[in-house]
């Protein structure tokens, strides 16, 4: 066992595991939302500074991979359960890697990964949540081990100690997704549609240990390439388009890391386009029989005739 968790196994009892009670809620932190407007230039400089952090060899060294993946599912596990903020995930992954390529012991395994792993989802949800679970609601999703606030405190403290305290200036794919959106579609209707299947692109490759060198802009480029190319309508953007969104891309590195995101990728969903009716005046005033919307000259509903062209345009 390794020196940084000897006083933790020292005083461990047979009553610091415990069952988990009720599920109030408590705001740990008082919330404080991100600056509105934040350079481009400004994430990629401190995402140079922040290069080199975690690495997958370093990871792979101190974790078999499997064991490292039982505890990066519980953790979207738990996330999927309280309905964290994407960015939730996404730090608790990367405190838990940071920790393992930082900690220089033999192979990890056992209670001390679930400890990490409670102490790593507890930092992200102080960072990122208004309201934050009690350390004991929050190991739920069949923790394999149930420990007491204190314990995890402690942990908490150990891996600040580890990560020299930083934990808000972890750059993620997502402070770029919008960004990278608009610069497919300046107009602004698909955008959501695309940030969405985004996200969801990242979180299927999240425990993918070979992306933990990729940048986090590249990432992002990525996988609102591959959500872009799931529409016919932006389907021929190529990785070689994308590296000029801004400085930094690299039409290699988003080409490997397109081959990984396409082998993992969810079922393709295309957008709803919404569909806003506009009853007559007298719709109620008329029979059952007669229509209740306003119909355009050919006899069909102006707002489905728009319907109709975007399944079009979709599907065509």
């Amino acid at each position: 066992m390794s020196d940084c968790f000897s006083d933790l196994l020292c005083a461990e009892s047979s009553t610091s595991i415990i069952s988990p009670g009720g599920r109030d809620y408590s705001s740990d932190l008082d919330y404080r939302p991100p600056d509105a407007v934040e350079s481009i230039a400004g994430l990629l400089e401190d995402e140079m500074d922040l290069a080199g952090l975690s690495s997958s060899h370093a990871v792979d060294q101190a974790i078999d991979a499997s064991i490292r993946s039982e505890f990066i599912a519980w953790i979207l596990k738990v996330h999927r359960y309280y309905g964290f903020q994407p960015l939730t995930a996404y730090l608790s992954v990367n405190y838990f890697d940071r920790f393992v390529c930082c900690h220089h012991s033999p192979k990890m395994s056992g209670w001390p990964l679930q400890l990490l792993s409670v102490a790593c989802l507890s930092l992200a949800a102080k960072m990122e949540e208004r309201l934050v679970p009690s350390l004991l609601d929050l190991q739920v999703e069949d923790a394999k081990y149930i420990f007491e606030p204190r314990t995890v405190q402690r942990m908490e403290l150990l891996v600040l100690r580890v990560l020299d305290w930083r934990l808000g200036s972890s750059i993620s794919p997502f402070c770029y997704l919008s960004f990278f959106a608009h610069k497919i579609d300046p107009s602004g209707i698909y955008t959501d549609f695309l940030t969405t299947r985004a996200k969801e692109i990242i979180f299927s490759t999240i425990q993918d240990t070979s992306l933990l060198e990729c940048r986090p802009s590249c990432i992002a480029a990525t996988a609102i390439l591959c959500a872009a190319n799931d529409l016919p309508k932006f389907s021929l953007i190529t990785a070689h388009q994308a590296q000029s969104w801004c400085d930094g891309l690299n039409k290699d590195e988003i080409m490997m890391i397109r081959l990984k995101m396409k082998a993992k990728k969810p079922p393709k969903i295309f957008p709803e386009i919404p569909v806003t009716y506009r009853a007559s005046t007298d719709s109620l005033s008329s029979s059952s029989s007669s229509s209740s919307f306003k119909r355009n000259s050919g006899g069909m509903d102006e707002n489905e005739g728009t319907r109709v062209k975007y399944e079009h345009e979709l599907h065509n």
